[in-house]
Parts: C-alpha cells; structure tokens; sequence
C-alpha cells in the first residue's frame, strides 16, 4: 500500500502545473508545511492570493498539503469595492470547495479608537483573524495546532519592495533579509515567485479552460485601486522606485531576492550565535501580572550580567534587539535608539554604575556592578523606593 501510495504522488507531481511546482519546491527546501498540515489561506481576492488559491488546491489534491481553509478579512475601507472583493472570494471558495472563514472589521474606526496607524491596524486585525481562523481549522481536523499554518501570497516583488523600504528609512538586525519565508505559523511559499508570473499563471488556467473565478465584469482577480496611489509608501516603491531600477538591471527581483538569501543566511548564522549569548548572560525577571491574577509574566524584564560587555558590539546590538522584542512584544516596533540606550550601560566593557534612563516609554534601564536591568518603570520606582 505504501508503494502504491508513493507512485500515487510521483504521478500527482507530474500533473502539477509549473507554478504549483514551484512552490512545492520552496514548501520544501523551506521546510514550510507537511503533507499533514492544515493550512489556512489568507485570500484577499488580489491577483497574488487568487493564485495562491489555486495552487494550494493543486497541492492538496496531490496529497502535499493537509485540510484547507480561506480566510477573508473586509476592512470595509474601500466602499462598494471591499463588498464585491468579498464576494469573490466566496466565489472562489465555493468552486474551489474550501471553507471560507469570512472576518468583517471597521478598521478606520478601530483606528480612530486605538489612535494607531490605519495599515498597522488592518494587519494587527488580520493576523489576530488568521490565528483564530487556524485554530478552529486545526480543531475540525483534529490536529495540533502547533502543526498548523498561516499561507499567505507574498512574492518576490513584496520582498523587493520592502527592501527598498526599510532602505530609505533605515532597519535593525536582519532587516536587509526582508521577508521571513516562515515566521511561526505564518509561511510565504510563493516568495521565491514574482507577481508577473502570478498573473500569467491565472490567465493560462482559462485559456486551457480550467475552473476560474471572475468578477461581474469579467475579470480573474480583484484590483485594489488605492495601489496606484504613490503617497502611500509601498505604493511609492511600487511605482515609482522598483521600475527605475528594473530600467537598470531586468532581472532585478531574481537578482536582489538571491542578494537577500545570502544576507539571511549569514543572520540566520549571527541569530545563533546571539542565542546562545543570550541563554549564557540574560537572566529573565519575573513580576506579578494583573491582567493574570497575579501570576508571574517571565518576560517583562532582565539582568544582563556583567560579562556582556566583553561580546562583540554587533552581537550586542543583536542580542539587545531581541530581548526588548521578548519584553514589548512581537508586534511592537524597537527603536534604534532604546537598543542603544541599552549599550551605553556599559562603559569599557563593564556596567557603567548610576546609569538610569527611561526608553520605550515605559521601560527603565539602569546599571551596577550586579549587571544592566531592565523593567517596567512602576518595578523600577517601586524597587528605588525600597532602597534596593
């Protein structure tokens, strides 16, 4: 039976279309999924994430990937426009025989309320949605969690774009690697394909007069409008900064996302090493959580010893970068400026006694001959005026 299980397979391979091989392929140099994982397809009816559709269906049929499911997310930012976008997601989901999870949120408003930036709103919602939406798909196919994962459609032209972003405004550690191909639950299998592609992929699936999901007026995806408006950021790269530099150099995504893979393998390597220097000179604190009876929350600050000062300054950088993500969150953005702060607790590689500054808004780093710490400033204060 195994055999005839395995042949099974070759064959179903053989049959996959071009692009569904491709990211078979990057599935599994990347180790993104199992043939057993559930996966959740973030759908938002664009050119990428309809393709993205099909090929997971592709895969799943051929024994690649586990129970699928669709998510759509309306940020109901676009009128009638985000309403039909809607639509034809449930258009797709239903001649694709995927169950469609389908999340309505008011965004402009959410972000009126929070006084955040609408985008990091919209994606915040969308990635709370997802984990949701994971989780009740790994519930209904009896699998953990752990083993489920987050598809989402970005390609090479997503990861040059943010290149080209995070140069003109500057980036931490690991920046220059751009997009992660897996980021816990959440995987790119499409990142090592351009969107042109994409697109050729979804014309020449009705021209060979496979099953397609078009609009009212005919068309095999959803265009989102406020892409060709360039005072927004990406939108700006996309339009204005990537096409001067395809004028230069044709191959431009092929060529920089190969760039990009050689810059992430050396951060993967610097990432280890940092690690490890972590779990050797950071003790982590533990103070009482009110949003959890009082239970300790391990991750709300540390002592970095005294010995830190001795490793080198990039690894520092590194190492401080990752403990103030652990302490704010993943979501929060760390300022260059708080992991420098940090660094200057140490003056001729050892704590620099009597430092205090405030960074982050709310997080106190101070320094004596015990090592560097870093707490909530209500700990810190409270802590001062104990006189320890």
């Amino acid at each position: 039976m195994q055999r005839s299980k395995t042949t099974n397979l070759k064959e179903e391979q053989n049959n996959l279309s071009n692009l569904a091989a491709r990211a078979l392929m990057t599935i599994q140099e990347q180790h993104l999924a199992a043939p057993e994982s559930p996966v959740l397809l973030m759908v938002s009816g664009g050119s990428d994430s309809t393709a993205l559709a099909y090929i997971a269906e592709e895969l799943h049929k051929a024994g690649y990937l586990g129970e699928l499911a669709m998510l759509h997310v309306n940020h109901h930012l676009r009128g009638d426009d985000a309403n039909i976008d809607a639509a034809f997601v449930e258009n797709l989901a239903a001649l694709l025989e995927i169950p469609l999870f389908r999340c309505d949120i008011d965004v402009a408003a959410e972000a009126r309320r929070t006084g955040d930036n609408v985008e990091a709103v919209a994606r915040r919602e969308r990635y709370l949605a997802a984990n949701e939406a994971l989780n009740s798909l790994c519930l209904h196919a009896a699998a953990p969690v752990s083993e489920g994962r987050i598809f989402t459609a970005h390609t090479q032209d997503d990861r040059v774009e943010n290149f080209y972003m995070r140069s003109i405004v500057g980036t931490g550690p690991g920046g220059f690697r751009s997009m992660l191909y897996k980021n816990l639950p959440v995987v790119r299998p499409l990142l090592d394909t351009n969107r042109e592609t994409l697109r050729t992929y979804l014309q020449e699936r009705k021209e060979s007069e496979l099953p397609v999901t078009t609009d009212d007026e005919g068309n095999l995806w959803r265009e989102d409008a406020t892409n060709a408006h360039t005072d927004r950021f990406r939108a700006y790269v996309r339009h204005e900064i990537v096409p001067l530099a395809k004028e230069r150099n044709p191959q431009l995504l092929e060529t920089l996302c190969r760039s990009m893979n050689l810059i992430a393998d050396e951060d993967d390597l610097l990432e280890s090493m940092a690690s490890e220097i972590a779990q050797t000179h950071i003790d982590w604190l533990a103070f009482p959580d009110a949003q959890n009876e009082g239970q300790p929350d391990t991750s709300a600050g540390c002592v970095i010893k005294p010995a830190f000062g001795e490793v080198p300054l990039p690894l520092q950088r590194r190492v401080c970068f990752s403990v103030l993500q652990r302490i704010l969150g993943v979501d929060a953005r760390i300022e260059t400026a708080s992991v420098q702060a940090v660094l200057d607790a140490f003056e001729h590689n050892r704590p620099k006694g009597g430092y205090v500054t405030n960074i982050q808004g709310n997080l106190a780093v101070s320094a004596n001959k015990q090592g560097v710490r870093i707490e909530p400033m209500q700990a810190f204060r409270a802590r001062r005026k104990r006189g320890e």
